[in-house]
């Protein structure tokens, strides 16, 4: 799962048509030095009219530019006293129920107030560790629970534990459409050609196993448990949407919002209203890093969350 990123948008000026680009983009992004945007450019971080470009390619004047700036350096990264959930915590991991719209870490367009800020100042010996101790993620308006290493020989193991596929994760989804059965996808997913704040399924990515199973039909809807064996950026959200069935809300791969035939005010004014992916990290379970003690947890829907399965329950009894 990826942080939120921060994106600089212009244009290239009608006058630079013929130039070239490397030298067009200090006039389209001054605050930026030439060196500092050619390292971007070859980085791949810079798009021209959607595509990634060659350094020495020539603009025709108007074209959209995206800049993507990178993150800042873990040194930068500051203690604040941010609430937290503690599900469960020892002197070598912390387990914790992250609420929707907490970015889990810095980023060019979030320097605080995201959850490393807030272990930072909790736990402040996880300073000392690589990334604050994170050792996985989720995305922004994922909820749900993470583990976090508060010592150096937890984390070594947690990520020995999570390649070795051992840590097992279990979602909650709300998709669009009614799939027939469970299944699993295994198709690859990596960064999308044109879009880089999108990840797709492409013969380019990394392997990625997910599986599913209907938990609760509705009209227009289903609520799937989906559960991990990989963690690529977006895995749940690509692969549902890969195979027909959009997470409900989601801003980059949800598509158009369905409504069931005959939708009253209320479910209509819920649906367009849940305005982030339906999606909550349900259940965590894994071996202790240490004591070697098997240990799960569950967590609560929230609010909004259970709202959404609420009316929809009651328009599929309204209409049955």
């Amino acid at each position: 799962m990826e942080d939120e990123k921060q994106i600089l948008e212009g244009f290239v000026p009608a006058v630079a048509a013929g130039q070239r680009l490397d030298k067009v983009l200090a006039q389209v992004f001054p605050p930026y030095s030439r060196s500092q945007l050619q390292a971007w450019l070859e980085q791949g971080r810079i798009t021209l009219a959607g595509a990634v470009p060659r350094r020495r390619q020539s603009v025709s004047g108007g074209e959209a530019l995206r800049l993507e700036l990178p993150p800042p350096p873990e040194s930068a990264w500051i203690a604040q006293p941010l609430p937290l959930t503690i599900v469960f915590a020892d002197a070598d991991i912390a387990v914790i129920d992250k609420p929707a719209g907490l970015v889990v870490h810095p980023g060019a367009g979030n320097p605080g107030q995201t959850l490393a800020n807030a272990v930072l100042h909790r736990y402040p010996e996880v300073a000392a560790l690589p990334r604050a101790g994170i050792v996985h993620r989720l995305d922004k308006d994922t909820s749900g629970l993470l583990v976090i290493a508060r010592s150096a020989r937890a984390r070594t193991a947690l990520i020995r534990d999570l390649e070795r596929r051992s840590v097992k994760r279990d979602y909650l989804a709300m998709v669009t459409g009614c799939p027939i059965a469970g299944g699993t996808i295994t198709a690859a997913v990596g960064r999308h050609p044109r879009h880089r704040l999108k990840m797709a399924v492409t013969d380019k990515g990394k392997p990625a196993l997910t599986h599913y199973r209907v938990e609760r039909r509705f009209r227009a809807h289903t609520l799937l448990r989906v559960s991990l064996e990989t963690g690529r950026t977006h895995q749940i959200r690509v692969h549902m949407a890969h195979i027909g069935f959009p997470l409900l809300g989601d801003p980059l791969y949800g598509g158009r919002l369905k409504m069931p035939p005959g939708a009253t005010v209320d479910l209509t004014d819920q649906l367009r209203g849940f305005r982030r992916q339906a999606l909550h990290a349900q259940a965590l379970a894994l071996t202790h890093p240490v004591s070697g003690e098997s240990l799960h947890w569950q967590s609560p829907l929230p609010t909004d969350f259970q709202d959404l399965i609420d009316i929809l329950a009651a328009d599929a009894v309204a209409e049955s």
